[in-house]
């Protein structure tokens, strides 16, 4: 029907993947001697007497802190922190196997968790007239969460950490979709989990520097480190006879958070319990807090705030709504000016009901009561006072006051996480109906561990929040407002240049690259290597912008560097091989395609475009293999399908093609090449 030198070759200039298609014309914890922060910093040092602030304090990892304090470590592991990751096994699954999988209607795909031996794995699968047209099985090699609200799953394949589609939600004993991949965005198996998530969610792991989601190591839990930081000189300094009396004075060798202020308190908490829009400072990593420090130098995070929304809350936000309480307020009034060597003696922190040693399963519930009865007992001096609150308890049949979390900490879904009920840490009197159907207006972002933040760090919080979270404008108007500042601009670079990305003003950013000095720029400003890969990302949404301006030239220059700052972050190596085809360097093309496929073998894209390659180079059958093995991780995949389409339409095997066309059109009505091709056939 067509030749193949009558084939056209198209390079989506709006993707990562290149297709060819006939007439569409239009681990164990960090190693005890390595040293996690980032080499390329240059900030100021934060002076401490804590001795394991400093460079030179390295993380042990909890088996060593054991073989002191054995009894603590047998009760910790049984905590949600001491469970919250490890190996996929029977003995930390939570899950029912029995119960049934899940279909995902928008997707149409199917999904059932089952054990084969000692080996866990998920099953992907769709049926159409009780005919299997698609099946795909994987294993599962971490299970992510403590059970206590959820166990999710996740798979590595040389490194590369993703989550897998199924999460059992053990407070309501049923398998659904994980947070996130609900409402049409399924990613399947191909969500990266990065530092950001691995950072609380677990021990610290050894993130391989140039990725995204590339470990060397993964531990297994939350571990001692996390709150009492790195111990490697206290561990020197015990082995040493060194002993202090911590009866009267504190052991700056580790950090112990009941020693510390309540502000420094809370930071060892909210580093994780306080869940939002985390933005890191200048220079600064999610591995760089330990205890004691201040988190605000580090991370602030930030929420939309609403009026008339102090109903509503996400699933980590603990600290944040404690905070509300009048309970905290008060007693934070009590001791902000004094030096207090026990402030949670004082002041109600976390630890006023939490033992983090111990397991809320096998914390007495009277424990909990007990905190609030230790300020609020029946030896009220107005005895009105008195005769009012117990009258009011009389309401609950009780004449004394035995169980004050059920309704001043109810139990309440959180707006992030299906099926899952928690305690509202805003301790407060019950909430009306009719406060809670108020009507909600947006305020603004705020940063909940940090008065001020700068102008930057506002900014970057409104980038995020729609990069993220929420797709409105305004976000992005209000970001580029706080970087209006021209004195600023070269501070601001990274920001602007992220902002310009997301609204396709690709002319800005060559002008910011232009005002900045392109030379200037390679030579001096877009040059370290970070854990955020925070140049990489400049130097890919720079040569992103050449891209799309035709200046092809150019745009090789800086996805080169992007991917010599990055290695490991395989979209960026992906686009460079595309561009490097386009411009016909197929060999080059050819190498960054096989780099990607030696790294992950589940990289879809690589299959599609290293195929492409290959029916240029006149290899009909490596193609075709590449394409089916690239069809068989994702049946979906709309240029990997094109690509497939072509592939039959250039044999001459129309029927096949025609299947395929039918497929794209199911899944992608609107593309109107594809409407095309159909009418054409």
């Amino acid at each position: 029907m067509f030749g193949f030198y009558n084939i056209l070759i198209m390079v989506f200039k709006n993707s990562n993947t290149l297709f060819l298609f006939t007439f569409l014309i239009s681990l164990s914890f960090f190693n005890c001697n390595s040293d996690i922060s980032d080499k390329n910093s240059i900030t100021k040092k934060e002076t401490s007497k804590y001795l394991n602030h400093g460079d030179s304090a390295n993380y042990v990892g909890m088996n060593t802190c054991k073989l002191c304090h054995q009894s603590i470590y047998n009760s910790f592991i049984k905590t949600g922190m001491g469970k919250s990751f490890d190996l996929a096994s029977k003995s930390k699954s939570s899950a029912d196997f029995s119960k049934p999988g899940i279909y995902d209607k928008i997707a149409d795909l199917h999904y059932k968790a089952y054990w084969n031996k000692d080996s866990l794995y998920i099953h992907e699968f769709r049926i159409q007239k009780n005919e299997t047209l698609y099946s795909r099985k994987e294993q599962v090699n971490f299970i992510i969460g403590s059970g206590q609200h959820t166990n999710s799953h996740l798979q590595i394949n040389n490194g590369y950490l993703n989550q897998m589609p199924m999460t059992y939600y053990t407070q309501k004993k049923k398998w659904d979709l994980p947070p996130g991949f609900e409402n049409g965005i399924n990613t399947r198996f191909t969500r990266k989990i990065g530092l950001e998530c691995m950072s609380c969610h677990n021990a610290y792991p050894n993130l391989i520097i140039g990725s995204e989601n590339k470990y060397q190591s993964m531990p297994s839990g939350i571990d001692c480190e996390r709150c009492h930081g790195p111990g490697s000189i206290h561990v020197k300094q015990r082995q040493n006879g060194s002993k202090v009396d911590t009866s009267k004075y504190i052991d700056y060798s580790i950090v112990n958070p009941a020693k510390l202020s309540i502000d420094e308190q809370f930071d060892v908490c909210q580093r994780c319990h306080l869940q939002g829009n985390a933005i890191l400072k200048e220079n600064k990593s999610f591995f760089d807090f330990k205890p004691g420090q201040k988190l605000s130098n580090y991370i602030s995070v930030f929420l939309p705030k609403y009026t008339n929304s102090n109903t509503e809350f996400i699933m980590a936000s603990h600290a944040d709504r404690l905070k509300q309480s009048a309970c905290f307020i008060k007693s934070y009034e009590k001791i902000q000016n004094k030096n207090i060597l026990k402030p949670y003696k004082e002041a109600m922190t976390c630890i006023t009901c939490h033992n983090p040693h111990v397991s809320v399963r096998e914390t007495n519930a009277n424990v909990f009561n007990d905190a609030c009865l230790s300020c609020h007992n029946t030896k009220l001096e107005n005895e009105n006072t008195k005769l009012k609150l117990q009258n009011a308890h009389k309401l609950f049949k009780k004449n004394t006051w035995s169980n004050c979390v059920s309704c001043h900490m109810p139990v309440s879904g959180s707006s992030d996480i299906p099926h899952v009920t928690v305690h509202d840490h805003y301790i407060r009197k019950p909430i009306t109906v009719e406060e809670k159907n108020k009507i909600k207006t947006f305020i603004g972002l705020f940063a909940i561990n940090e008065k001020k933040p700068d102008s930057l760090t506002i900014a970057k919080a409104y980038i995020n929040q729609y990069d993220k979270f929420d797709t409105k404008n305004n976000y992005l108007d209000s970001a580029l407002n706080y970087l209006s500042n021209p004195k600023e601009f070269e501070k601001n670079r990274y920001a602007l240049i992220q902002l310009y990305f997301i609204r396709n003003d690709f002319n800005a950013i060559i002008t910011c690259l232009n005002k900045l000095g392109e030379a200037r720029c390679l030579k001096e400003l877009f040059i370290k290597k970070t854990y955020d890969n925070t140049d990489a990302w400049a130097c890919y949404r720079i040569a992103e912008s050449y891209y799309y301006k035709n200046q092809i030239t150019k745009a090789l220059m800086w996805f080169k560097r992007a991917i010599e700052l990055a290695p490991y972050h395989l979209d960026f190596r992906n686009k460079y091989g595309t561009t490097l085809a386009s411009s016909n360097q197929l060999s080059e093309a050819e190498t960054q395609f096989n780099f990607i496929l030696k790294e992950n073998r589940k990289y879809v894209s690589a299959y599609s475009n290293l195929g492409y390659i290959k029916l240029l180079q006149g290899k009909e059958s490596d193609a075709l293999l590449l394409y089916k093995k690239g069809e068989s991780i994702d049946p979906d995949n709309e240029l990997l399908l094109l690509n497939l389409s072509a592939y039959y339409l250039y044999k001459h095997e129309n029927k096949i093609a025609k299947k395929y066309l039918q497929h794209l059109h199911k899944l992608y009505p609107k593309n109107e090449k594809v409407n095309v091709a159909l009418n054409k056939l």
